[in-house]
């Protein structure tokens, strides 16, 4: 088992409990413009995922599904109750995983910005490659190169200081952590009959301008109990591009869907 995980708890812990994962090379920090919109009657809780931020990568590889348990310990040991979980990316995986064994602990989920559809063979590939420039150079070089490609417009005025902290979030990284969770991310399994359960709400959000997860691959399945997201203004990185728009999305959903 992994040591517990590094979190902020943020808002009225008698509110709805809303559980927010970030993504690859990311942290809790990736949410820091979206936490005070939606603390202001929630319960809000931002872990870093293990290997990112301030928690630890454990020894040895793991999996999304070890990933998913971390998430589970979290709100066992405070009893939230039924929670809304929503993962950025890698935390959209991780998000799917949770899903798939503990749907009895989500009011709702969503994704944002990830995709139910494992790896195809050119993004496998994708991973090795990451890897071995990880092994080579270090985590900050990789970062480097990676995060302007997250955002759909990365020269865009006021973007760029977004931009910066990306990076900075990222180099934050623990190399060991990265590599373990691209090979997580690369063993994944295709998760959409996860979401065509009707039995739970979920959110889909996309970019118009994300070349990383493309609309159509977070649009996989449509439905009653599904909701979708187009932000016209945003690649892979909502939560810089278009903080407010994805709050209010999340915070319509949660109200929808609050019994």
């Amino acid at each position: 088992m992994t040591k517990e995980l590094y979190l902020k708890e943020h808002g009225n812990t008698e509110g709805q409990t809303v559980l927010l994962l970030h993504g690859f090379c990311g942290s809790s920090k990736y949410w820091e413009n979206v936490i005070p919109l939606l603390s202001k009657d929630m319960h809000v809780i931002v872990p870093d995922l293990r290997g990112h931020g301030e928690s630890p990568s454990p020894e040895g590889g793991f999996s999304i599904e070890d990933m998913a348990e971390d998430v589970h310990r979290i709100i066992e040991k405070r009893g939230t109750g039924k929670i809304f979980l929503f993962g950025h990316s890698l935390g959209g995986y991780v998000t799917l995983a949770f899903a798939e064994k503990y749907r009895e602990n989500l009011a709702g989920y969503g994704l944002i910005h990830s995709t139910a559809f494992p790896d195809s063979h050119e993004a496998k590939e994708g991973r090795l490659n990451s890897i071995k420039k990880i092994e080579e150079e270090g985590i900050e070089p990789f970062v480097d190169q990676l995060v302007p490609k997250l955002f759909a417009d990365p020269s865009q005025t006021g973007i760029e200081d977004s931009v910066r902290v990306a990076k900075e979030i990222g180099a934050g990284t623990s190399p060991q952590g990265a590599i373990e969770t691209l090979k997580a991310m690369r063993n994944r399994t295709d998760r959409n009959y996860i979401l065509k359960m009707e039995t739970t709400p979920v959110l889909l959000s996309a970019g118009k301008g994300d070349k990383v997860i493309t609309p159509d691959k977070t649009f996989s399945v449509s439905g009653g109990h599904i909701t979708q997201i187009l932000l016209e203004h945003s690649g892979h990185m909502s939560m810089y591009e278009e903080p407010k728009k994805l709050a209010e999305s999340l915070q319509e959903f949660i109200r929808l869907h609050t019994i």
